[in-house]
């Protein structure tokens, strides 16, 4: 995880930043000070990175503290370090430290998911040659993207939260990540036609998620969450989130490109709207299979199908 120092008015800038490197130890030594049982479990600060960020009220010196958590989250122990080392870090840049914070784009935590997805298996070349169409206009398309990125994060936040994890944070580093090289916002994962002309699928993110500290630790839906995942280390919940993930966005794209998400979208409608109007567990299927029929997904067409039935079986 990172954390900022934010100093302005720093009359030499280059100069001030190359100040900070050069006190490179000292600032990581002032850091982990504060934090030694982390330190003893084998993390701590990494490296100092600092970078000259030239802003609409200035230009600013923004050091960044590049911290091993170990299996935490790792807020809380970045924002103390950032905090112990601003007055500091002020001194030396020759300026005054304003932001000291972390940052949700947790782009040095990244994890990786890939799959194959069979040809054969999804309907044939027709069918994998349009979900790589599908997937290239989001890609392509920050429209598409928005979209296509919210299906993704369906599968990630919903393990994130079950885990006790900070949904927001992820969400965050996520669609910053989206942001391509030149600006534009852009497709989170790819998918690509394999030499055997199967569909190869990739997701890469942050995914600063922990195990150790705060909800994760302490309730007991999260830990019945982790427990059943049976993960010993954040790395191996971040990487089966991003996987999920994936599996979610393929799900949606297949769905898109061969009988179109509506189908599946009014049949969960359809069931939703049986329960709300009293239908039993027993009566939902012949509820919903006459509402999507009539093509009449509504409620007061599903409380006179659901009379006719009773009627019926009376």
């Amino acid at each position: 995880m990172q954390a900022q120092v934010q100093i302005i008015g720093v009359r030499d800038p280059e100069a001030g930043r190359l100040r900070l490197l050069e006190a490179r130890q000292e600032l990581i030594e002032l850091a982990n000070a504060q934090d030694p049982k982390l330190v003893e479990f084998g993390g701590g600060v990494r490296d100092i990175a600092v970078r000259v960020v030239e802003a609409r009220a200035g230009t600013y010196v923004v050091a960044h503290l590049q911290v091993d958590v170990r299996d935490a989250m790792g807020a809380n122990a970045v924002n103390t370090m950032a905090e112990a080392v601003a007055d500091r870090a002020g001194q030396i840049a020759g300026g005054r430290t304003l932001l000291r914070i972390l940052t949700n784009k947790a782009d040095l935590r990244l994890s990786r998911a890939r799959a194959v997805f069979d040809a054969d298996a999804l309907g044939g070349d027709a069918v994998v040659d349009d979900i790589v169409h599908a997937a290239a206009l989001a890609e392509a398309d920050p429209y598409r993207a928005a979209t296509h990125n919210k299906g993704i994060m369906n599968g990630i936040t919903a393990v994130v939260l079950a885990t006790g994890n900070d949904t927001r944070a992820v969400e965050a580093g996520a669609h910053s990540h989206a942001i391509s090289p030149s600006g534009r916002y852009t497709s989170m994962s790819r998918f690509e036609k394999d030499a055997d002309g199967n569909v190869v699928g990739t997701l890469e993110l942050p995914m600063p998620v922990g195990l150790v500290g705060g909800a994760t630790k302490v309730h007991p839906a999260a830990q019945a969450a982790v427990g059943l995942l049976d993960v010993r280390t954040a790395a191996e919940l971040a990487e089966i989130i991003v996987a999920v993930g994936l599996a979610q966005n393929f799900g949606a794209v297949r769905a898109l490109a061969t009988e179109g998400i509506q189908r599946g979208h009014m049949s969960l409608h359809a069931r939703n709207i049986a329960s709300t109007v009293g239908a039993t567990a027993e009566e939902v299927p012949a509820v919903v299979a006459r509402l999507i029929a009539d093509k009449a997904v509504r409620a007061d067409h599903a409380e006179r199908v659901l009379a006719e039935l009773r009627a019926e079986n009376a």
